[in-house]
């Protein structure tokens, strides 16, 4: 049974950003099923042991290599990229991004047949069966475990801000949800997913770990599907909040915002300072505001006392922090509003066509 470790955690501020992303026809349309850039075909060097399908054959997802310095992250991102992009063309396909794809039906598309998929599928059922869900996650190294933990902890208030960033998925199945991030609340229909609890230290995640593995709760630790958790292989904290985009700028403000949020609670962790220990339902409630209304969220204080909006939040953290792409990520259009706009007025071509994976 594979575990991981306390001993992972060996580094501080090290980068690895994951990707999940859709293999579409030439007009942007869902293919029901291909193995071809995964099985049938060698990869680009760079995608070698980096590429794999998700539970449809038509997500697929990349992982950057280990990003040693902060400053070459996007230089990274955008080689995985366009060496993804570069594969799918040559074998007839392009690469799009979302939380969802808006015209992905799941019923027609086809599941991954590898036998960890299809394990998956036996035990979850329904929900599984129909998550067709496309996400960011950021990795950023931890040097030590219980520093891991109370990281991970401190780190779940931050979810709901980036999710309401980042809502890209207000269709599902081929209608407006009335959300802007559809995607969360699908995911959140499987087991060990959402938010997680409060754990005391290391010694506490591992014991919840081993046991969820020991009791067949779970087949490996990477189906503790939680918005945010300690990746005890990798030793990392790994924030695995934001919808699918297919613009870079926006990833690397989410990049940007996790790495400066995990180096700061670094130094208040071994500064001594305590941590909050917020109840899960008030994160919940949090997070569902997000789910629901994206930018225009406004969200219950970390203090618990009244209520503040997303664009005081994202002052706050920019000044906090000394950051700036989640500003600038906050004063565009959302991609939720965005895919509205685009079905609306132009036409579901159009809105296909705009989310093609940006490779600059």
């Amino acid at each position: 049974m594979e575990r991981g470790s306390r001993d992972a955690f060996t580094r501080m501020g090290t980068l690895g950003i994951e990707e999940e992303c859709f293999v579409v026809d030439e007009d942007g349309r869902p293919t029901s099923g291909t193995d071809d850039l995964v099985y049938e075909y060698d990869p680009p060097e760079i995608l070698e042991g980096r590429l794999d399908h998700e539970l449809f054959k038509f997500v697929i997802e990349t992982q950057t290599p280990l990003i040693e310095d902060p400053d070459d992250a996007r230089e990274s991102l955008l080689e995985i990229r366009q060496a993804l992009v570069d594969h799918a063309e040559a074998h007839g396909y392009r690469i799009a991004a979302a939380g969802l794809h808006p015209l992905a039906k799941w019923q027609d598309l086809e599941h991954a047949e590898k036998p960890r998929y299809q394990a998956q599928l036996d035990r979850i059922q329904y929900p599984q069966h129909r998550n067709t869900t496309a996400g960011v996650h950021v990795h950023v190294g931890v040097d030590d475990a219980d520093k891991a933990v109370w990281i991970a902890n401190e780190l779940r208030w931050s979810v709901p801000i980036m999710l309401a960033l980042s809502v890209n998925s207000p269709y599902w199945n081929g209608f407006d949800t009335g959300l802007q991030s559809a995607r969360a609340k699908i995911f959140e229909a499987l087991p060990n997913t959402g938010m997680p609890t409060h754990f005391e230290d290391f010694e506490a995640f591992d014991r919840f770990e081993r046991l969820m593995l020991e009791t067949d709760s779970i087949n490996d630790r990477g189906e503790l599907w939680y918005d945010v958790r300690p990746h005890t292989e990798h030793g990392t904290v790994e924030l695995r909040t934001p919808d699918g985009q297919a613009d870079p700028d926006i990833v690397m403000a989410f990049v940007e915002y996790a790495h400066a949020l995990v180096c700061a609670l670094a130094e208040e962790y071994e500064d001594g300072t305590s941590g909050h220990q917020h109840r899960r339902e008030l994160l919940d409630e949090n997070k569902w505001r997000a789910i629901r209304y994206g930018q225009d969220a406004s969200f219950i204080d970390r203090d618990l006392e009244g209520t503040v909006d997303l664009g005081e939040l994202v002052d706050r953290e920019c000044e906090r922090l000394g950051i700036d792409g989640i500003k600038r990520v906050y004063e565009r259009e959302s991609g939720a509003d965005r895919q509205r706009r685009l079905l609306e007025d132009e036409g579901s071509d159009a809105l296909c066509e705009s989310l093609f994976l940006q490779t600059e």
